[in-house]
Parts: structure tokens; C-alpha cells; sequence
């Protein structure tokens, strides 16, 4: 299947398929978005907020949520935020996320399977990395992108005057809903 992309692509920069893409690295709209890598909302986020190439800074993780205070999504929004412009946030969760009640002793056990060793699960415990906590999913999205324009407003390392903003988008329709009242 990648040899298929990369032929496509081959053709795709031979035929100057790229020129109506081109834009510089600073976002047009000085926005940064949180959001899920469903494969839903590939197309479905940026045409429901009638987004174009170089308008907003988009960072994707399973789930669409900031897990760790000093974890890659936190980095790539200061970098955002310091480096590139970006004066508003805005984490958009969505319906039917995969990753809502995700199970992670049944990953564990999918690992497993595919041939990771019980002796390297073990190795990540005797590391101190609690596998059990960090493959886990969440029970609620509202509840999830709540916590996590929470920890970004409340950074040490994100200024006082950046908007946060949180919302839920219908993974079929586009339609998003704004959270509110979040501390």
C-alpha cells in the first residue's frame, strides 16, 4: 500500500500538483487545533470549519486530547504560540472517538500477539512507565477535552492573554458544540 502512495505522489509532484498548496509556516488564522487522527475527520474538520492550507497549525493524537503537561502536544502548541503566531486554541473532541473506553489490557494483550515480549512489558513497568495508565482511553468526551483545555490554560509556559477554547464535533454532520463554563 505505501508503494501505491508513493507512486501517486511521484505523479502528483511531476504534474506540480503542489502549487495551489504552497503557503509559508506561520498560520494564516493564528489558530491551533487539538484534534482526534480519525480517519472521519480527515476532510470532514477542515471543510466543516471551511479551513484552507495554511490557515491553522492542526496537531492530531488518538483521541485529540493533551495527556501529559509536557508531552508533544503541549510542545508543538508552544511552539505554535512562541514561534509561529498562533494567539487561540481551539481542542475539538468528537462522537464515537475511538478511543472513548478504549481497553488497555486488551492492547496489552493485542502487543502480545503481535509479538511484543512479556519481558519488554515488563522492562516499561520496571521503568516506571504505567502501561495499563497510558494506553487507557477515557469514558467521557466532554469530560476529556474539558480536562485538557484545563491543563493548557493553566500551563505555566502559556500566556495568560491565549484563548482556549473547547468543543465536541458529530463525527457524520461537522457540527460542532462549544463547551463552556471550563476553569
Amino acid at each position: 500500500m505505501i508503494d501505491e502512495l508513493l507512486k501517486f505522489n511521484e505523479a502528483f509532484v511531476a504534474e506540480k500538483g503542489y502549487e495551489k498548496y504552497i503557503t509559508t509556516k506561520y498560520p494564516d488564522k493564528k489558530i491551533a487545533i487539538v484534534t482526534c487522527m480519525d480517519t472521519r475527520l480527515v476532510e470532514l474538520l477542515p471543510a466543516a470549519l471551511g479551513l484552507k492550507n495554511g490557515d491553522v497549525k492542526l496537531i492530531k493524537n488518538a483521541g485529540g486530547t493533551v495527556m501529559h503537561p509536557f508531552g508533544s502536544v503541549v510542545r508543538s502548541l508552544l511552539v505554535a504560540i512562541y514561534e509561529l503566531g498562533v494567539q487561540e486554541i481551539m481542542i475539538i473532541g468528537h462522537t464515537d472517538c475511538g478511543v472513548q473506553h478504549m481497553d488497555s489490557e486488551l492492547m496489552l494483550k493485542h502487543m502480545r500477539e503481535r509479538g511484543v515480549s512479556q519481558d519488554h512489558l515488563d522492562m516499561m513497568e520496571y521503568c516506571d512507565i504505567n502501561l495499563r495508565s497510558w494506553l487507557s482511553g477515557f469514558n467521557d468526551t466532554e469530560e476529556a477535552v474539558r480536562k485538557s483545555v484545563h491543563l493548557v490554560k493553566h500551563h505555566p509556559l502559556v500566556p495568560q492573554d491565549l484563548i482556549v477554547r473547547g468543543f465536541i464535533m458529530d463525527s457524520v454532520t461537522g457540527q460542532l458544540t462549544e463547551l463552556t463554563n471550563i476553569d
